[in-house]
């Protein structure tokens, strides 16, 4: 599942790139995904709605038992 999570998100990541941003995989655990957002999406104001309506949205689109996608501060 790690991988399919992987390539979800590098599919993801030009859209994040154009717009000056990006976005890494740090762990999948007990069900959820743990990315870090940084470069413009680090302090943008639509940074919940990116996670949340966006990325986790997709992702979930294509593995419905992901519970939901942290983004962490490293």
């Amino acid at each position: 599942m790690e991988e399919k999570i992987i390539d979800i998100i590098n599919n993801i990541k030009p859209y994040l790139n154009m717009e000056g941003g990006d976005i890494d995989f740090i762990k999948f655990e007990d069900g959820y995904v743990y990315i870090k957002l940084s470069g413009a999406c680090q302090n943008c104001e639509y940074q919940d709605l990116t996670l949340y309506d966006g990325i986790e949205k997709m992702i979930k689109e294509e593995i419905p038992e992901i519970k939901g996608v942290i983004n962490v501060s490293i």
